[in-house]
């Protein structure tokens, strides 16, 4: 079958159930599918010629905007030259320059990188280097990993074990052993409309404390957190928190990871969020934005003291035995050089950070619309909490994700009775007054 085959069966009906789609109700979606066939800078287009008002990067991924050209033909001009180079015990030179040019955008001594192709597989190469660390220093009983609640690194077990989203987490046994979490940042009584990072809340980072104790130090590994956490609905981290978290850390010899596939190049209005806040972790995850999304790519910053305790004997022994069939793919390597161009070229990182009052503004001026109970904003990111329908959670927030495809042209993402919002660093005023314009009338429809 062609790739542009109609979806039709023998008797003529739609047929969309071959692909099993994920974190999506697939039985609803075959009713009245959200079908996008092409895109454009902000805008996807549907098969019926509507455009669509992208205000959430695709998935928190295409930040310089979607189809730039310069990207395109970086993919193409690769794909005519080289399609695909081993990356175990052999290489393609741009690996090894883009690996350079991610460093020098990484704050402090983040200056190793190892390649993988998502968010999901970042945080699981990250947890596997944290413990085989230790292990190489004679510390081989450090291997508890602590995540926090409500937190989301992705979907490999090790990501859903230190993951605190029960969804992500419930249905697939009992998960990595000796995993603990720290509590989420997030209280609506004492942060409501939270614009940046709020006052209150950087002593639950002395939480981490109580799990040294219970534990004792000698047995956990690493700490790792979203400098923001996104996919739980945008919860900025409190003022002095993240120094805490690098403080107890220091103190008791465990890593800190930060899993930055969300934060990362230019969402915060910074490359990392580490950089925006001022801490610097041991081993940063990245992936999404570093490519645009238009090929896969992710990988795992790690500071020198972490890469220099595997470079040990024999030098024809592997030092880390982990990778991946298509770890620093060409394609996504091209992606990746052309995007970093684009964002240099085109100052996104320091745009984002000038949009942000405007963003806050906006977004924050929906807090009268129908069924609001809270809203946060920091960067170019939104979270809008709506109250639930009573006795079933999810369905005021997927009713809004609906009407506003459907009815308002707009893509939002939803996260139970959350929106959240992320557009392309690319938008300008009048697109971001007109995403908050389309998501009032959403909600507007559901009153």
């Amino acid at each position: 079958m062609s790739g542009d085959a109609p979806l039709k069966t023998a008797s003529g009906m739609n047929d969309l159930s071959a692909f099993w789609m994920p974190f999506t109700p697939n039985r609803q979606f075959r009713v009245a599918p959200r079908l996008v066939d092409g895109a454009s800078g902000m805008y996807y287009h549907t098969p019926d010629g509507r455009q669509v008002l992208d205000a959430t990067a695709g998935l928190w991924c295409v930040n310089a905007g979607h189809c730039r050209p310069s990207i395109v033909a970086a993919i193409q001009t690769q794909a005519a030259a080289l399609d695909y180079a081993p990356p175990f015990q052999f290489a393609h030179p741009a690996s090894f320059t883009l690996a350079r040019r991610l460093a020098a955008l990484a704050p402090g001594d983040l200056e190793h990188v190892f390649f993988c192709n998502s968010g999901s597989e970042a945080v699981d190469t990250a947890l596997k280097i944290a413990i085989a660390y230790h292990r190489m220093r004679g510390e081989g009983a450090r291997t508890r990993l602590i995540g926090r609640e409500r937190a989301y690194h992705g979907v490999g077990f090790g990501g859903i074990s230190v993951g605190g989203m029960v969804n992500n987490r419930k249905h697939f046994g009992p998960m990595l052993a000796g995993v603990d979490h720290l509590p989420h940042t997030y209280s609506r009584e004492q942060q409501p409309f939270a614009n940046g990072q709020p006052v209150w809340g950087a002593h639950l980072a002395d939480d981490l404390e109580r799990l040294v104790a219970l534990h004792d130090a000698g047995t956990i590994a690493a700490v790792i957190v979203e400098p923001m956490a996104g996919s739980t609905g945008v919860l900025p981290p409190p003022q002095g928190y993240l120094q805490r978290l690098r403080q107890i850390c220091d103190r008791h010899g465990i890593l800190l990871i930060f899993d930055e596939v969300i934060t990362g190049f230019g969402r915060l209005g910074a490359a990392f969020a580490a950089t925006r806040f001022g801490v610097v972790p041991d081993l940063l995850c990245f992936a999404k934005g570093v490519s645009n999304a238009a090929a896969p790519l992710g990988g795992v910053l790690a500071r020198g003291l972490v890469y220099d305790a595997f470079m040990q004997g024999p030098e024809h022994v592997i030092e880390l035995m982990h990778g991946y069939t298509y770890s620093a793919h060409p394609m996504g390597v091209a992606a990746a050089h052309a995007t970093l161009d684009l964002y240099t070229e085109e100052n996104l990182f320091a745009r984002a950070l000038a949009l942000e009052p405007v963003w806050a503004k906006a977004i924050q001026g929906m807090r009268d619309a129908p069924f609001v109970q809270d809203i946060r904003t920091i960067g170019l990111a939104a979270g809008i909490d709506l109250a639930p329908p009573e006795g079933a959670p999810g369905k005021r927030g997927f009713e809004a994700m609906r009407n506003a495809f459907h009815e308002q042209d707009v893509m939002v993402r939803v996260s139970g009775d959350t929106i959240a919002l992320s557009p392309p660093l690319i938008v300008s005023e009048a697109e971001i007054g007109e995403i908050a314009s389309r998501v009032r009338a959403a909600l507007e429809s559901l009153a």
